[in-house]
């Protein structure tokens, strides 16, 4: 049987992870992500459970930010415990240097926002002397 009361605290980690989930209060919550570089992509990954992917998410990309906006709908029911999250969740993230925003793309499987954005191969590689002062 799973209990219901909070597990006890194993110490400062805890406090740091109640205000990443509860911050901030209200209807408004970030959604946790991890970034990482596969290849030649920059790779964005959000945990965005029970959101419908093709109306309930919208990525944008302005100026060097990308934002991810998406919304789980509360469903009421009579007589309901819950945990879980509703309403509204956001992230603005800066893009990494040398990202091509012509194309990015995005898919949704199990609950899981992956963004893939490659690198922009400018092809633009120059050697910069060095001069030497002294003579």
């Amino acid at each position: 049987m799973t209990s219901l009361l909070p597990r006890p605290s194993t110490g400062l980690a805890d406090i740091f992870r109640m205000f990443d989930e509860q911050w901030p209060f209200g209807e408004h919550h970030a959604m946790r992500v991890e970034t990482f570089t596969e290849g030649d992509d920059h790779v964005i990954r959000c945990e965005l459970p029970g959101v419908d992917p093709d109306e309930d998410i919208h990525i944008n990309v302005e100026g060097n930010q990308l934002k991810i906006h998406a919304e789980r709908r509360h469903e009421q029911r009579s007589d309901q415990h819950s945990e879980f999250y509703y309403g509204t969740f956001s992230r603005t993230m800066l893009l990494p240097t040398g990202c091509n925003t012509d194309d990015i793309k995005a898919e949704y499987d199990a609950g899981i926002l992956t963004i893939r954005m490659p690198h922009k191969d400018t092809g633009n590689t120059k050697e910069i002397p060095v001069m030497r002062k002294d003579r």
